[in-house]
């Protein structure tokens, strides 16, 4: 029994069992069932389609009608409302991706706003690798590119208004910007066709039990929409209220002092470890344990002109309100009470004497408040043929955005005490696209399909922060800030060839001009205020892009498609700094954008009840934007900075599967499996962190070699059913010369297998119900922060 508690719980083994169902899926779909004249992918001689694998069984007449999908030529994945109500524990948005080929989602707890999302060649530190749109309207948050202020605006879209979530792989279409290299997530939202009301309940539950932390810690979430639609006109209305809890995600860690205790107090319940690099430290405690409320409001306006003529208005508030604390595992030999440090002198911790205002360092709080508005205008028509246009503008703003954080002693911080106050307000962006297309009627054109755009985006950070004397209260003298913007303009041309019936080619590119201006920097450094004026920047270029699907046999496709990407950088790249604990992030406004190059070959077969796809792919990139940390002149905390790393490659092979009434009756399944070969090739600004790194050969950091995701749902009946799911990751390297070797330990990032349950039972036309639990087998992992052991969930859901 110990050999096999074992074996499973080792890599090897959770890859290989994952490996091994997808193949037994492959291997059903391969059975001569399929008749060519029934499938849903019979070609005809202006049709031969994009490629769609589920994240459940794929079934016959539902293959995406989203304008994105059909305009996307290569490989594409898709999610539907459906599907995740059905295999799914969905709080929050970006649960429903969760089990998409090659996607990572690093939410660390139900109700984060730091969700950035990874994709199979970009980590979880690169939020503007991606881009992630709801009905168009731009979601990502292009202010930085980071898992902190650069998440994605996920709580913007309530998990009912979706209709499903459609996911693009690559630069290969001419309508995105270069931020697409790794993926754009295309949320497709629903309008009602006449009255409908819901109300939905969730709740979810974790055990949390790490080093000395030994909780539970809940999330609870109300939301209902209503809707009609009476003639041309129709609306929609949704609500919803968030209350939660996450468990611990910072320690209060200390280096292994050489020093000898004398006389010193004695405090007890320090835990011994190592760092992602090996050293040892002293595990003293357990921070940032956040409750937050979330508010979220959002109005749907839509109105018909004409049969083919209509627009949309959306308007959305959100609010967030949370405070995070600590707690110590310190306590007093002499009277056993709570230790949290002291201004001055030393303690004796097993043994060895610390510096008792270190300790007092590491423990603070923090609260957040935060209230964003985002608006949108969508005009577009909808002929069946001819030429057919869209405008959709947006704009998002901060209304305010405060971060407050206490520096004094923990003690005193419960009421009030020294701090510091990040004031965000003000920050925001808009974009603006205008797009048309156009199928020709003419005899010697008809095989042609043009499509062509013009973007503008705008984005403004507004950062400062003051010292306080109360970190509860009135800001004090203003102590950094960081301030700038940037805009792009781009136009771009596409043209579909029906070059054969078989055969069909799309072909564009795209022109960017990008400027960055107004940069400032206020940084205090050696007790000393420094007011810099950023140089502006500027920067064009061309992205051509092209791809050729060839139908060679009945259901089968192969395609090959390689395209070119700028990804510029980011106004909180360019001119942010940001101090985050011990370690200060430093503005760098010299930054070359990413240029990146990627070519995909993918064969795929698809039937009126599976698909199956095989993808090789490879990306390289120059002057790849990549945070860096290291020691600098004029600072005594390590210094975190992007810059361009000279070349990297990711190269890697790919492959996805659905089947439905896979091996037995009733049973749908899906998976995918990938390797990634990720690879810094060229290096010339690396400064080693310890003697004799090196950063040439290492892994890119935070990209995975392996990944896989297998999800199995067994309809018990058609109201009731049953789903299973495993996820693994492998292992990811945080720094550039892979120094961080040890990875079981916070702030390391650790490969891991979950598995998840649902079940979902619908009683009538209006009520249902579902339960289900993330991380049954209870694994515990770092992703840098400690992710989420075992979780409950409960929901119950009324329609009407």
């Amino acid at each position: 029994m110990r050999l096999f508690a074992y074996m499973t719980s080792t890599p090897f083994f959770r890859l290989t069992t994952l490996t091994l169902a997808c193949m037994a899926a492959t291997a059903v779909m391969a059975e001569p069932t399929d008749n060519p004249a029934n499938s849903t992918l019979s070609k005809t001689e202006s049709d031969l389609p994009t490629i769609v694998v589920r994240a459940s069984a794929h079934k016959k007449g539902m293959h995406s009608d989203s304008e994105a999908v059909k305009g996307f030529p290569a490989s594409v994945a898709t999610v539907t409302k459906k599907d995740s109500e059905t295999t799914t524990n969905v709080m929050n948005t970006e649960d429903m991706v969760k089990y998409l080929p090659d996607l990572l989602v690093r939410k660390r707890y139900i109700g984060d706003t730091q969700a950035p999302i990874a994709t199979r060649t970009t980590g979880v530190n690169a939020s503007a690798r991606s881009l992630i749109f709801a009905d168009g309207v731009l979601l990502s948050t292009l202010i930085n590119n980071n898992n902190g202020n650069g998440s994605p605006q996920w709580f913007m879209v309530s998990p009912e208004e979706i209709s499903r979530i459609n996911v693009l792989y690559g630069p290969y279409s001419a309508a995105y910007a270069g931020n697409s290299y790794g993926a754009v997530i295309d949320i497709v939202t629903r309008m009602p066709d006449h009255f409908e009301a819901t109300a939905t309940m969730r709740g979810a539950i974790q055990d949390f039990k790490l080093y000395n932390s030994k909780d539970h810690f809940g999330s609870g979430e109300l939301s209902t929409t209503l809707g009609d639609r009476n003639g041309n006109f129709a609306w929609w209305l949704s609500a919803n209220h968030l209350d939660s809890s996450s468990q611990p995600l910072t320690f209060a860690t200390l280096s292994q002092s050489s020093t000898p205790a004398t006389t010193q107090p004695v405090m007890n319940g320090a835990i011994a470890g190592e760092n992602r690099t090996g050293s040892p430290i002293q595990i003293l405690g357990a921070g940032n344990i956040t409750h937050t409320i979330q508010d979220n409001v959002k109005l749907k306006l839509a109105y018909d002109f004409s049969p083919t003529l209509s627009a949309n208005y959306v308007v959305g508030f959100w609010r967030n309100d949370a405070d995070a604390h600590s707690e110590s595992y310190l306590s007093s030999a002499a009277d056993q009470s709570a230790y949290y440090g002291a201004t001055s002198g030393k303690v004796n911790i097993g043994g060895y004497a610390y510096n008792a205002s270190s300790i007092a360092g590491l423990f603070s709080r923090n609260e957040v408040s935060q209230q964003h508005l985002m608006q949108s205008l969508t005009l577009k028509t909808n002929h069946s043929d001819g030429l057919n246009w869209e405008v959709v503008a947006s704009h998002f703003d901060y209304l305010k955005d405060l971060t407050r954080l206490s520096n004094g002693p923990y003690a005193i911080s419960q009421s009030g005490g020294s701090g510091q106050i990040t004031d965000a307000s003000g920050t925001g962006w808009s974009t603006l696209d205008l797009k048309s297309s156009y199928h020709f009627q003419n005899e010697r054109l008809s095989n042609h399909t043009l499509s062509s755009g013009l973007h503008g985006d705008w984005y403004r950070l507004d950062s400062q922060t003051y010292s306080a004397s109360d970190w509860r209260g009135a800001e004090g003298i203003l102590t950094s800030a960081s301030q700038g913007k940037t805009q792009t303009t781009a136009a771009w041309l596409q043209d579909v060839w029906m070059i054969t019936p078989k055969v069909k080619a799309t072909i564009g590119g795209r022109y960017e001009d990008w400027q960055a201006t107004n940069g400032y920097n206020l940084s205090t450094a050696n007790s000393k205020l420094f007011s810099v004026n950023q140089p502006n920047e500027g920067k064009t270029g061309f992205s051509p892009k092209a791809s050729v699907a060839w139908s060679f046999a009945p259901n089968w496709t192969l395609t090959g498609s390689s395209g070119k990407a700028l990804r510029f950088p980011t106004v909180g790249e360019l001119y942010q700094n940001v101090q985050t604990g011990t370690t200060y992030t430093q503005a760098n406004p010299n930054l070359k954008p990413e240029n990146v190059l990627s070519h995909e070959l993918a064969l795929a077969r698809e039937t009126n009840d599976s698909s199956m796809r095989l993808s090789i792919f490879q990306e390289r990139i120059k002057d790849a934007l990549i945070s860096q940390t290291a020691m600098i002149s004029g600072y005594a905390t390590p210094v975190s900075y992007t810059q361009n790393v000279n070349k990297t490659r990711q190269r890697g092979i790919e492959f996805t599967a659905a089947k439905q009434n896979a091996l037995i009756d009733h049973l749908d399944l899906s998976g995918s499996i990938s390797y990634v070969d990720a690879t810094i090739l060229e290096n010339s600004n690396y400064v080693p962190t310890i003697a004799g790194a090196t950063s040439v050969g290492k892994h890119t950091p935070y990209v995975p070699a392996w990944r896989a995701t297998l999800v199995g749902t067994y309809h018990i009946t058609p109201e009731w059913n049953f789903t299973t799911a495993g996820r693994y990751i492998g292992r990811q390297y945080a720094t550039v010369d892979n120094t961080d070797t040890f990875a079981k330990t916070y702030q390391g990032f650790q490969p891991f297998f979950v598995m998840d349950v649902r079940t979902s039972y619908r009683f009538n036309h209006n009520w249902s119900a579902a339960a289900g639990i993330d991380n049954l087998n209870n694994s515990q992992y770092f992703l840098y922060h400690p992710f989420p052991e075992r979780t409950f969930y409960a929901e119950v859901k009324y329609t009407y």
